[in-house]
């Protein structure tokens, strides 16, 4: 049987294990059993929010209507905030709310200027150390998304191969939580870094086509324990050293509507 033949009935066996989305740039993760997908523009809801970072108001206006203006020293993440990661967002029935541990600290309408106030204020209450001033940004049109800018509307959605994570877990001996690595779609089936061979393929899941872009560089956030402030493991140096590269998972840009639900299976394009 030739490689081609092999690589399609590999990819057969491959499915969606489980679906989050970020409703807050970086300092939330929801799961969710299905979601709804538009073409170019990702999931709906993913990344749509923001705060801004240590920026006047003006300033945080710009950034928030146009990505062009939008750098990451100026919006709060995990990489510059990694106190907020004890945090999580969700929203919900055009809600956002602010929990630790499954207990809901406050939750706003985003539409009302009054309570974004009030949670940016609530914020800086619960952990003085952040950046001042910070404020609430929303757009549905360009979300928060590191490949986003005006001129290229592609909003990436990120897979991320389960059996990547194990090896990784396995070679450095060490409990590898794959959410860290805060990915869309994390899917079972195929062996260790398969994935990493679909750049530039179309891929599909439940009838929706995707162009796998490239793989996805990582940071320090995934030095972080999930739902700790703990980076005791500086898992980015071992990345590099295990594999030669920051690497974990890949970017997809959906090229037409629909809905992806767990246990979808995958299927490489020809």
């Amino acid at each position: 049987m030739d490689r081609q033949k092999k690589e399609n009935i590999n990819n057969m066996n491959s499915f969606i294990s489980s679906i989050y989305y970020c409703p807050v740039k970086t300092l939330s993760f929801q799961s969710i059993k299905s979601c709804d997908v538009i073409k170019e523009k990702g999931l709906i809801n993913d990344r749509i929010f923001a705060f801004s970072r240590g920026v006047d108001l003006e300033k945080a206006r710009s950034m928030e209507k146009n990505p062009n203006e939008r750098k990451l020293i100026n919006l709060l993440t995990l990489k510059n905030s990694p106190v907020l990661n004890k945090y999580n967002f969700t929203y919900d029935q055009g809600k956002l709310a602010l929990n630790l541990r499954k207990k809901k600290i406050i939750s706003i309408s985003p539409e009302n200027n009054e309570e974004k106030i009030k949670l940016s204020e609530k914020l800086i209450e619960l952990e003085s150390s952040l950046a001042k001033p910070i404020f609430l940004l929303k757009n549905t049109k360009f979300p928060f998304f590191d490949t986003t800018h005006s001129n290229n509307i592609f909003n990436s959605i990120s897979l991320i191969n389960l059996n990547s994570v194990k090896d990784f877990e396995k070679k450095i001996n060490e409990r590898v939580e794959f959410e860290r690595f805060r990915g869309n779609f994390y899917f079972e089936g195929v062996k260790a870094g398969e994935e990493r061979k679909w750049i530039g393929k179309i891929i599909k899941i439940n009838n929706i086509s995707f162009q796998v872009e490239k793989n996805i560089p990582r940071c320090v956030a995934i030095n972080l324990k999930p739902k700790t402030d703990d980076n005791s493991l500086n898992l980015l140096q071992s990345l590099k050293k295990t594999y030669n590269h920051f690497d974990m998972g890949i970017y997809l840009r959906a090229l037409n509507d629909g809905k992806i639900n767990v246990g979808d299976k995958i299927q490489l394009s020809q």
